[in-house]
C-alpha cells in the first residue's frame, strides 16, 4: 500500500515531460501540474513547492567535490581516526541487537553499516544544512542530472504526503536524508519501521536508519556471509596487469599465483580482483563481489574503498600497511593526463582531476604500452612519456 503510489511516480516515463532549465517558476508550475496528474494532492504540491527558489549552493556542490580528488591514503586517513573507530565500536555495542537484527534478515555485517553511518554523517551527528526539498528542486530543475533528480522530487512530495518529510528537513546537498544519508526514491521503496512506531524517520531514529541502509545494500545484492575486501600481500614478480576491477578470477587461483592473505582464509570458489589503491607500492586488496555492490551506496573508487576498509577494521583487522607508493599527481597535472588519455582515444569521462574507474583503466593500458609497471596508479614518469 505503502509503495505503489511512489514506485508509480518514480517510474513514470512521463516525468521526462518536465523540461529541464529555463525560468524557475515556470518549471515549478510544470512539476506541479505533473505531480496533480500522478495523483498527489494539490494541497501537498502547492505547499511543497511554496516560497522555492534555487540554491546556487547546491549547484557550486555539484561542480566540485574536490574531496574525491585525494589519494586513497590521504583520504582514509583523513576519515579514519582512533575516535572513530572507538565510538564506531561502542556504538556497535549500544545497538548490538539492531545490527543482530540487519544481519539477519538482510545479511549485512554490522561493519558495513557503521563505515557508512561513520563516513556519511560521523554517525548521525553531521546530517547536513541545506534545506533538503531546495537542494532536489535545484538538481531536478539544472540540466546535468535531471533523470535522478526529479523523481526524488516526487518522492519527496509523497513522503510529505505520508507525514514522513518535514517542508523544513535537513540534509545533505546532494538531497540525501538521515543517519545515512538516503534520497527519498530509495527511502520510500526500502525504508523500514525498524522501531515499530509506523513512521520510517532516518533522521532520528537510529533502528530506522540502520534497517533501512542495509534492506537498501541487500536489494542492490549484496550477499550474506561472504567477505568484501581482505588485504593481501604480492609477490614482486606479479603480472600487474593482472589488477583492477576488471580482472576476476577464483580466490584460489589468486593464492596460487603467489598472493597471500594478512589474515583469514582464501574463500574457495569466490571470484575476486587485485585491488591497489596507489599502485603496486602501495596497499594492495583483494575485492569480491560485496565490494562492488557498495558502488550502489556511492559511485567514488576512493570513497568506496576507504569505506569498505574502514568496515574490516571496525570488525578486528589490522591497519593495512601503507607501503611507500610513488607520489600522486596534482589536480592539475591529473587533468593533464587526462587530456592526453582523451586524446590517445581513451574513454576517460569528464576531464576533472579525479582518477576514477575509467581513467584507471586508460592509465594501465598506457603503462602496459610503454613498457611500464602496469599497476594503474598515474605517475609523473608516466605524465611525462606521454
Amino acid at each position: 500500500m505503502r509503495l505503489a503510489p511512489v514506485l508509480a511516480l518514480i517510474a513514470s516515463p512521463a516525468l521526462a515531460d518536465v523540461p529541464c532549465g529555463g525560468d524557475f517558476p515556470a518549471w515549478v508550475q510544470a512539476m506541479k501540474a505533473e505531480s496533480a496528474a500522478q495523483g498527489i494532492p494539490p494541497e501537498t504540491a502547492d505547499a511543497f513547492f511554496a516560497g522555492l527558489t534555487p540554491d546556487p549552493r547546491v549547484l557550486k556542490a555539484d561542480r566540485s567535490q574536490g574531496v574525491f580528488r585525494k589519494s586513497f591514503l590521504d583520504f582514509s586517513q583523513s576519515l579514519i581516526s582512533k575516535d572513530r573507530l572507538t565510538r564506531g565500536r561502542a556504538l556497535s555495542d549500544q545497538w548490538d541487537s539492531v545490527f543482530q537484527r540487519a544481519e539477519s534478515e538482510y545479511g549485512i555485517p554490522r561493519g558495513i553499516l557503521l563505515a557508512f553511518w561513520a563516513f556519511e554523517t560521523d554517525y548521525g551527528v553531521v546530517q547536513g544544512d541545506f534545506e533538503t526539498r531546495r537542494a532536489l528542486a535545484t538538481l531536478a530543475h539544472d540540466c546535468r542530472r535531471p533523470d535522478l533528480f526529479q523523481p526524488q522530487v516526487f518522492a519527496a512530495l509523497e513522503m510529505h504526503r505520508l507525514g514522513e518529510f518535514d517542508l523544513n528537513t535537513m540534509g545533505a546537498w546532494a538531497g540525501e536524508i538521515g543517519m545515512v544519508q538516503m534520497l527519498p526514491g530509495d527511502i520510500l521503496a526500502r525504508g523500514v519501521d525498524g522501531d515499530g512506531d509506523g513512521l520510517v524517520t532516518l533522521k532520528t531514529s537510529v533502528p530506522d536508519a540502520l534497517l533501512s541502509g542495509a534492506k537498501m545494500l541487500h536489494y542492490h545484492g549484496w550477499q550474506p556471509g561472504q567477505p568484501w575486501l581482505q588485504e593481501v600481500i604480492l609477490p614482486d614478480t606479479f603480472d600487474w596487469e593482472l589488477t583492477g576491477l576488471e580482472t576476476e578470477l577464483p580466490a584460489e587461483q589468486w593464492a596460487a599465483m603467489g598472493v597471500q592473505l594478512r589474515a583469514g582464509v582464501v574463500p574457495n570458489g569466490l571470484p575476486a580482483s587485485i585491488l591497489l589503491p596507489q599502485g603496486r607500492n602501495g596497499p594492495a586488496f583483494l575485492a569480491y563481489p560485496n565490494f562492488r555492490t557498495l558502488f550502489e551506496w556511492n559511485k567514488s573508487f576512493v570513497y568506496v574503498t576507504t569505506a569498505a576498509y574502514f568496515a574490516t577494521r571496525l570488525m578486528g583487522a589490522d591497519p593495512y600497511r601503507a607501503g611507500n607508493p610513488d607520489p600522486a599527481l596534482s589536480a592539475e597535472e591529473m587533468k593533464v593526463l587526462q587530456g592526453k588519455l582523451a586524446a590517445l582515444g581513451h574513454d576517460v569521462g569528464a576531464i576533472d582531476g579525479i582518477l576514477g574507474a575509467a581513467t584507471r583503466i586508460a592509465v594501465q593500458k598506457e603503462q602496459a604500452r610503454l613498457g611500464l609497471p602496469a599497476d594503474a596508479w598515474p605517475t609523473r614518469d608516466l605524465l611525462d612519456r606521454l
